[in-house]
């Protein structure tokens, strides 16, 4: 072992070179003549999703969506493509996860780490752990019950909550961090092929192969430099825990492999494989939304779930100004938010209420109703539907925002999820989501789904506009029959460009003065899509 070490610590040299990340700067800088005892100073583990987008000075532009993951009737059509990523510590994991990512090119990629998911260390453990005797390497030493549950429901659209581990105090931060949204999922790991279970979820299986004596001069350079460690504890966990679990546990997987990749990152010709495969299995899964929705449901009766309006004399002026496209932008608003405001009241009556006894300032009884449930969230489809927004507000005190970008997509015309962000445990409340208008109602099937996915239950969701059309209305309740869908107006028709007739016109552009140009559009439904 002695041998091993001197010749490791050649090439930990060699590698280094002699500037301050030299082997002699390490030691005087970072490596105390003794082990040390604190705790090793590490960065959290890393998972994370990232929508593309591009930042000026004065807005943000989202590049890229993504296009629908589900059918006709809302159920999870296209599941995530799961890509495993094994190999030995300090292999190049990592760096052949980032090369894929840049090369794919693709929207919604998620990199999800096996870090995350190390177990809870006792007391006892985290001794054992400061003195370098702890086995990070074991199968043991993490969670697979909660990783196999966690990727399984992010393959499957769901949003998910990672948690995030802490290698100072081994143990996992309060804060979770929230994934959603993921055409491709990169897993990595050194026992990404252990599990059974974890396996059968993944799509494609990548072993990144690099020699041992590179492993260790990488895992020297990176502990010792960003972790705070001395020299002669590295070395000791190495030969006494991470050099024997990938003979034992790691190494054995290569069989199960479907790609072995030598020398990690700097494989291109492998990577272009990898890259080739993933693209060929995303274009078998793509599936059209809007044409069927287009066309389905003709001639079918307006269903229960569906309250409008009553047409009052009043309701009727003010769609009379509204629809006239002589009306000043200024007019437009202000009869717009009345009807928004008359919109927001009629929807509010079908929330469940309880009965509740209240004492008046007469010291007598009154026998009144209150909300049955938690709380009340609106979510609003950008950017149509935030202008729905002020009217919820002044109805319902403190409540609570969400938005959704959807944009169409125009080469393909189908609908994109861009952006997202929702309050902190919506799954407890009763949403009201929000767009000024529905034609075809692919952006309100979208905005459900993603609801859906937050595990917000489907008869807690209240579809609120100002104009829908039939077919729209249809849609949405075929795909959700238990979504109450509440407006003001019901118009018959959709042309050949999916605007509702005789409809509104681009409400978007009319509320806010603005004419959009043809490389920037709104959410469908704020078009009259």
């Amino acid at each position: 072992d002695s041998n091993l070490i001197v010749f490791n610590l050649h090439l930990f040299i060699y590698f280094c070179g002699s500037g301050e990340d030299s082997l002699d700067g390490l030691m005087r800088d970072r490596c105390p003549l003794t082990p040390s005892l604190s705790p090793r100073k590490r960065t959290t583990s890393q998972s994370k999703t990232e929508p593309p987008l591009l930042r000026t000075n004065k807005r943000t532009i989202y590049t890229a969506g993504r296009p629908p993951w589900y059918n006709v009737t809302g159920t999870t059509f296209k599941e995530a493509f799961v890509i495993g990523l094994c190999g030995g510590s300090a292999s190049g994991k990592t760096t052949v996860a980032n090369k894929i990512i840049e090369a794919l090119d693709v929207p919604w990629v998620v990199l999800l780490s096996m870090d995350s998911f190390y177990k809870v260390l006792s007391k006892e453990e985290q001794e054992l752990a400061a003195r370098n005797e702890y086995n990070f390497d074991h199968p043991d030493a993490f969670d697979f019950e909660l990783l196999v549950t966690v990727l399984r429901k992010l393959k499957k659209g769901k949003s998910i909550k990672v948690p995030v581990y802490d290698f100072t105090s081994h143990s996992r931060r309060k804060e979770w961090k929230t994934v959603y949204g993921a055409n491709v999922v990169i897993f990595e790991g050194i026992l990404a092929f252990a599990n059974k279970e974890l396996l059968k979820l993944l799509d494609m299986k990548v072993f990144v192969d690099t020699d041992s004596d590179i492993r260790l001069v990488r895992r020297l350079k990176r502990d010792i430099t960003n972790r705070g460690r001395d020299i002669a504890g590295v070395i000791k966990q190495y030969n006494k825990f991470v050099k024997p679990a990938f003979e034992q546990y790691i190494e054995p997987t290569v069989q199960v492999a479907d790609i072995v990749v030598p020398r990690g990152g700097e494989n291109f010709v492998a990577l272009d494989l990898i890259v080739q495969h993933v693209h060929s299995q995303l274009e078998k899964r793509e599936i059209t939304v809007r044409s069927a929705l287009a066309s389905a449901h003709q001639g079918q009766p307006l269903p229960k779930t569906l309250s409008v309006m009553e047409s009052t004399p009043q309701v009727r002026g003010m769609h009379t100004i509204i629809r006239n496209k002589e009306t000043s932008r200024d007019e437009f608003i202000f009869y717009s938010k009345r009807l928004m405001r008359l919109l927001i009241e009629h929807a509010l009556s079908f929330l469940p209420l309880k009965p509740v006894s209240v004492e008046t300032p007469q010291e007598t009884v009154y026998e009144g109703k209150r909300l049955s449930g938690k709380r009340i969230t609106g979510v609003s489809i950008l950017r149509a539907g935030e202008t729905m927004e002020q009217a919820l507000m002044a109805v319902c005190k403190d409540i609570r925002l969400g938005k959704i970008l959807i944009q169409t997509n125009h080469d393909t015309g189908e609908p994109e999820l861009h952006y997202l962000r929702l309050p902190k445990d919506i799954s407890e409340d009763y949403v009201i989501l929000m767009d000024s208008t529905v034609s075809t109602g692919a952006a309100a099937l979208m905005a459900v789904r993603v609801l859906l996915d937050h595990d917000v239950q489907e008869d807690k969701i209240f579809l609120l506009s100002l104009l829908m059309a039939e077919t729209g209305v249809h849609s949405v309740a075929y795909a959700f029959p238990n979504v109450r869908i509440i407006t003001t107006a019901v118009d018959k028709k959709v042309n050949d460009e999916f605007h509702i007739i005789p409809g509104i016109g681009n409400f978007g552009d009319r509320y806010f003065g603005t004419d959009a140009p043809s490389d920037w559009y709104e959410s469908d439904e704020g078009m009259d899509y």
